[in-house]
């Protein structure tokens, strides 16, 4: 349920109608936008006692949360939000892009890359230094010694880092490195990391699973607003479809899609949505026209040497390109949000 205050309603009565929705045993979440302010309940409790709070002084209206996502419903917060990592604002006007390498190799091919993609235009750092594979043969990173090496890439570049943290074990050793902690496909349903990441005073990246809906996307995502971590951004990375010719499905509608149904800022990786080198500008472009507030982007010294994702991973060059590809795009969304954001003020 949604308490929403009048314009006037003033300090005492908003935290009167906070102690009411405690008293009718839900956990009050409040929202102050520019005019007004909105009070949600969110749990099981007494709804009637909520509903009654119509006839409470300074409330205007009482309305039910039409999703089962509720603190990640625009209903609960209609203004964007806008995710602060390291100084990089995401949702914010522009589209930030976060490159480099599926994997930590070596220091040299980490640094490299760095100061390529910053060089480049990039405005944030990946790389993995814990990674999830198919197989157990495959190369599963360097754990603790690439979090040493991608942290010192950012002391060299000063691009904010995020890489994948794939266990609670690890979540406090990769918060001592890095300024953003990402959930991979494969763990968006890994209620207990989730829990435990909702806990951390970190951005979260989080990433559609594979086989998972835009509604169970976002319920992955109230996990982490509930627990208490409302630095979330979600990443569109492709889906599991009956095509054969590309590693995943890139879901335009999703992004667009999560947009309308969320105040979160929403990412878009063309590099896992296609698997495809060829395909990562037109993808890129795609992503931004459809209102991705950022994108993220494999980018290898030498692909074919990689040993991870080489296929989908773009060497210097060849970012630079798509760089210069869409910069127009990247140049006109900055000025729609800014107008979008003007228009909201008026």
């Amino acid at each position: 349920m949604i308490v929403n205050m009048s314009e006037k309603a003033t300090e005492p009565e908003i935290a009167h109608v906070i102690e009411r929705i405690r008293e009718a045993g839900y956990q009050p979440h409040v929202t102050r936008g520019v005019s007004r302010t909105i009070v949600a309940a969110v749990g099981n409790g007494r709804r009637h006692e909520i509903e009654a709070l119509l006839v409470a002084p300074g409330v205007e209206n009482v309305v039910a949360i039409a999703q089962p996502f509720k603190l990640v419903s625009r209903q609960v917060k209609p203004e964007r939000t806008v995710v602060n990592v390291g100084g990089v604002a995401i949702g914010g006007a522009g589209v930030v892009v976060i490159a480099g390498p599926c994997s930590v190799e070596s220091r040299e091919q980490l640094l490299s890359t760095a100061h390529a993609v910053k060089k480049a235009g990039a405005t944030m750092l990946r790389g993995g230094a814990y990674k999830p594979r198919t197989s157990p043969y495959d190369f599963q990173g360097l754990g603790l010694e690439a979090l040493k090496i991608l942290r010192e890439a950012r002391e060299q570049t000063g691009l904010p880092v995020v890489t994948e943290v794939m266990s609670t074990e690890d979540v406090d050793i990769i918060c001592e490195h890095v300024d953003m902690l990402q959930v991979g496909a494969r763990n968006m349903q890994n209620f207990a990391l989730l829990r435990r990441l909702a806990t951390v005073n970190k951005p979260v990246l989080l990433k559609r699973g594979p086989s998972a809906t835009v509604k169970e996307w976002l319920l992955a995502a109230e996990y982490l607003l509930s627990g208490g971590n409302s630095q979330v951004v979600l990443c569109e990375r492709g889906i599991k479809t009956f095509e054969t010719e590309m590693r995943n499905t890139f879901d335009l509608a999703a992004v667009a899609l999560a947009r309308d149904l969320s105040h979160l800022p929403v990412m878009a990786d063309p590099s896992h949505g296609t698997g495809k080198q060829s395909l990562i500008a037109a993808v890129s472009r795609a992503a931004v026209a459809v209102g991705a507030d950022g994108l993220i982007i494999e980018v290898h010294p030498c692909p074919e040497r990689a040993l991870s994702d080489g296929a989908q991973s773009l060497d210097f060059a060849g970012f630079e390109k798509v760089m210069k590809a869409i910069a127009e795009p990247l140049r006109k969304a900055a000025v729609s949000v800014q107008q979008e954001t003007n228009l909201a003020k008026v």
